[in-house]
């Protein structure tokens, strides 16, 4: 093991999430899930954009793993609080438009459990996933964390900012965009909680009501941008700055190929980190799909995929300890440092920092992110 695999394999996610309680489903002989899954013959998913943590190449592998089982993408763009919304919308509809599997913020996670909406179900691989970061139960179960970043347009940045205090200077007027909406975006959301952090709140609810305020203030300075910011409107110029998780920072850097010219930086005044968690619907019209495509999530195939995504998979120690993870996936990382300072919310942090997030943004904030 290279020492800058050591180094990204020393993050923890202790205390970031609540156990459950319950004993949940237990994993079934993978042969006759298969069977079962082609039977069904579909997969549906929500919220999975192709560059989203190499998600793109992930589903490819799925299908080309399991053939005979197609793939239905539904509303690549949509947020965390959109999926359950979708979920709530088609319980009784085992057509097209009923997601069969959730990849949601982690305050999310808990929250669609106790509304009803998850069903559990334990991978094979149950044992490897740090018990803090999975309801005991198996109703979800984190599947990647990556830390927030800014993308930076360097063809019309001079100066790249290298934190959230240096937004709010004129030079950057309207040129600061967040990657999604702040009242249903988990990524939107919890970048509200860093500006917070940044000033030095405790995350959760000092963060979040911090957060709303620097906000506040990037808005009136007209730095702030009402737009979702993506690699598509950061090379049109619309938003030259964009707030997002780092993978997301990077694929787009990818992406662009130096049209124009990037660079993705960690803000030196609040490094946050943020777990993902994957659920299965408890209305899932193709239940076996579901389990199928969990079990290949979280197969060493499925984490390393993510990790080519530039996203840590929850994963991520037990592939480090085993040697698994090919070295140019390692050597493509980024800076192991970005992760040795983050900090983990924890699940209650998180939750107090949605509520506020998304209950405060209209009146404090009175941008109508588009």
């Amino acid at each position: 093991m290279t020492s800058k695999t050591k180094l990204l394999h020393v993050v923890s996610v202790a205390a970031i999430l609540a156990s459950g309680l319950a004993t949940g489903a237990q994993a079934q002989s993978l042969s006759e899930l298969e069977a079962a899954a082609k039977a069904e013959g579909m997969l549906t998913t929500i919220a999975l954009p192709h560059d989203w943590c190499g998600y793109g190449a992930v589903i490819e592998g799925f299908k080309a793993k399991y053939p005979g089982i197609s793939v239905n993408e539904l509303n690549p763009d949509a947020g965390s609080a959109d999926e359950l919304e979708a979920v709530r919308a088609n319980k009784d509809n085992k057509g097209p438009q009923a997601p069969d599997v959730l990849d949601v913020g982690l305050a999310f996670g808990p929250a669609a459990q106790a509304e009803g909406l998850v069903q559990p179900y334990k991978v094979s691989t149950w044992d490897s996933i740090p018990d803090d970061a999975k309801d005991a139960a198996g109703h979800w179960y984190g599947d990647y964390y990556g830390v927030m970043s800014f993308l930076v347009n360097t063809d019309l940045v001079d100066n790249v900012p290298t934190s959230f205090a240096d937004l709010l200077k004129p030079e950057y007027a309207g040129m600061v965009a967040l990657a999604g909406d702040p009242r249903a975006s988990n990524q939107a959301i919890l970048a509200v909680m860093a500006a917070g952090m940044a000033r030095g709140a405790e995350p959760g609810k000092a963060a979040a009501e911090e957060g709303l305020k620097y906000f506040a203030e990037l808005n009136k300075a007209g730095n702030f941008v009402p737009v979702i910011g993506k690699a598509g409107t950061l090379a049109q110029g619309t938003t030259p700055i964009v707030i997002q998780w780092d993978y997301n920072a990077l694929s787009a850097r990818d992406t662009l190929n130096g049209n124009p010219p990037v660079e993705v930086v960690v803000p030196s005044d609040a490094v946050l980190a943020g777990v993902y968690v994957q659920a299965i619907s408890a209305y899932a019209p193709h239940p076996n799909a579901a389990k199928l495509w969990m079990e290949y999530l979280y197969s060493d195939e499925g984490q390393i995929g993510w990790l080519k995504g530039y996203c840590h998979p929850i994963r991520f120690n037990d592939l480090a300890a085993r040697g698994v993870v090919p070295q140019e996936v390692v050597d493509a990382l980024p800076p192991a440092e970005n992760y040795a300072k983050a900090a983990f919310p924890t699940i209650d942090q998180v939750n107090e920092n949605k509520e506020v997030v998304v209950g405060g943004w209209d009146s404090v904030v009175g941008a109508n992110v588009q």
